[in-house]
């Protein structure tokens, strides 16, 4: 196996947001892309990262191959990466090690151990949903931004003409909106509403890093799916549990 990015950002930016809320993956990689599918430790949040055979420049993967990493380890390496770097990983099944090597104006190689991991699937819950944006990631990162200054948690509105975005704390509240337009598609049957944590929201808004849009999905006291796609190149999905109301 020997996979080669042109744009190292593609795995070295969801890698940093994912490794904040899991620990231990399992790459599985095929013929159509590299992904991870997993759960942090307080089944609060499951990652899907699927990133295609078509956004790297050579995809060499004879049958499909699970690699178990450390994913703070492997963030470790990535940090390392340069400007105009091209990274290629290598399988050396014999050493039990993933080679990553960045190439630019030097060349560097690192050898990273292979772990073992309980071979279990990651169920991806089938999910209804009602309700759907898709908006700009920097509106979405302010908003939640803004909430966090006064709140834990933050509760996500919705009807057809605006997203209404709130926080309370025993002080002080915040309340954004996002009204219908050119730059904020809405499309939901009813009102909904729903409440979830601003620690693991100010996580998974990383995402736009990688994206300009975000598309949210969500329904009452439902888990919310956000998504942050890169066409023909990668695709970035979080679903988040509802937090529960204290009262």
């Amino acid at each position: 196996m020997k996979l080669t990015l042109a744009e190292p950002r593609l795995l070295k930016e969801p890698v940093s947001i994912l490794s904040d809320l899991v620990n231990d993956v399992s790459f599985k990689v095929d013929n159509e892309k590299l992904e991870i599918v997993a759960t942090d430790p307080a089944n609060v949040v499951m990652v899907v990262f699927k990133l295609l055979s078509s956004a790297f420049i050579e995809y060499e993967v004879g049958s499909s191959e699970v690699i178990s990493i450390s994913l703070d380890n492997l963030n470790q390496i990535l940090r390392r990466l340069k400007g105009n770097d091209t990274l290629s990983l290598e399988l050396d099944k014999e050493k039990n090690k993933l080679k990553i090597n960045m190439s630019g104006d030097s060349s560097r190689t690192f050898n990273l151990n292979l772990i073992e991991l309980e071979d279990k699937d990651q169920n991806i819950p089938e999910l209804s949903f009602k309700s759907k944006v898709v908006t700009n990631s920097k509106m979405i990162e302010d908003a939640i931004e803004d909430v966090g200054i006064v709140a834990e948690s933050v509760s996500l509105g919705l009807d057809k003409e605006k997203m209404m975005i709130r926080g309370e704390g025993n002080l002080s509240n915040a309340h954004v909106e996002l009204n219908k337009n050119e730059d904020t598609e809405i499309e939901t049957e009813n009102e909904i509403i729903s409440k979830y944590s601003i620690e693991y929201l100010k996580k998974l808004i990383r995402g736009g890093k990688l994206s300009d849009k975000v598309v949210l999905e969500w329904a009452d006291d439902y888990p919310l799916r956000l998504e942050y796609n890169v066409i023909d190149k990668l695709a970035l999905s979080f679903i988040l549990a509802p937090r529960v109301s204290d009262e």
